[in-house]
């Protein structure tokens, strides 16, 4: 698994916040997203995927769901889209709001070695040991309402920290007062392509569905209908996934697009690449029938060999080759 060495944050405020209240909102979410949600409980969260009717990734989705509301994070410019595309789903009898609370609310992210050391100097607790727990809290050294969540966005150990915006300075200033390190924009994205978290418009498209872009762990096969779930079904089913994201080690850069080709026979393509002091490393699609980790590729005038990723889940496609099936 891909670490960072020392605690570090970074500013995840362009990230998307929508909030959905209103006494159907768990329903709707169970019958609008893959995953399921009227069994969660206040404190409680999930990853989860909007897909088009024909299982098409819009975007990967974390929800937080508290005693009056669920709190989506989406990617960095798809709060609007995404509250436009739920709003043609919502019916005159259904009791669903939706608002974009990006522009009035911080997301602050630490991760990293000594997260829990860190919300302990914070005067923050912590929330639950499952993974998008989370909990309010106050912040004593500025007295405003935190939300403390478990979870980075990645693979990596840590918290997403939410609140209201004007106070969100204060917390970045107390965490460099720290001396604790802020991430660019670019050591994310490193992070991120060796951790595997596919991003709309990269990985997450109108030709990708979420077994393919390696997201099984956010759909769930027994709770039944919902938007895309025939396709996804089927898929499982019948184990037809013929694509599947993996992470790529790379001797040199090449284009975010470049196709990978395997004994000149087209393979698949790129979709993201980025260098750090370690390499070059990128994210693509493969044919499933290529095969998967150690498999060698030509891409450009260099080689790309596939890699596994900690963020990626692959189903039936990991071990039994059989499909998943309620208990």
């Amino acid at each position: 698994m891909v670490e960072v060495s020392t605690t570090a944050f970074i500013d995840r405020s362009d990230w998307g916040r929508i909030q959905i209240t209103g006494d159907d909102r768990l329903r709707f979410l169970h019958n609008q997203t893959t995953n399921a949600f009227e069994q969660l409980a206040p404190g409680q969260g999930c990853e989860t995927v909007l897909v088009t009717s024909t299982a098409r990734t819009l975007d990967l989705v974390s929800a937080y769901v508290d005693n009056s509301s669920v709190l989506l994070m989406v990617s960095p410019g798809m709060a609007d889209e995404l509250i436009a595309w739920m709003d043609r789903y919502i019916f005159f009898a259904d009791k669903v709001n939706l608002s974009n609370q990006t522009e009035v609310t911080f997301a602050i992210t630490i991760l990293g070695p000594e997260t829990d050391q860190l919300l302990t100097k914070l005067e923050l607790p912590q929330p639950d040991t499952a993974p998008y727990s989370h909990i309010l809290a106050n912040w004593p050294a500025g007295n405003v309402e935190i939300q403390v969540v478990r979870e980075t966005g990645l693979g990596i150990p840590g918290y997403t920290l939410i609140g209201a915006k004007e106070h969100g300075p204060a917390l970045q200033n107390w965490l460099i007062e720290q001396k604790i390190s802020c991430l660019s924009a670019q050591e994310w994205e490193v992070l991120r392509i060796r951790q595997g978290r596919p991003m709309p418009g990269k990985e997450l498209t109108d030709k990708d569905n979420p077994l393919e872009a390696g997201l099984w762990h956010t759909v769930s096969f027994e709770k039944g209908c919902y938007i895309g779930q025939e396709t996804i079904a089927r898929l499982n089913t019948y184990q037809g996934v013929k694509k599947q994201l993996w992470g790529f080690k790379l001797d040199k850069l090449v284009p975010a697009d470049a196709a990978l080709s395997l004994e000149g026979a087209p393979m698949g393509k790129i979709t993201s690449v980025v260098a750090d002091d370690t390499g070059v490393w990128g994210l693509g699609y493969l044919r499933t029938k290529a095969g998967g980790a150690g498999l060698t590729l030509e891409v450009e005038d260099t080689t790309a060999e596939a890699i596994d990723l900690p963020f990626l889940s692959r189903g039936y496609l990991d071990a039994s080759q059989s499909p998943i099936t309620a208990p």
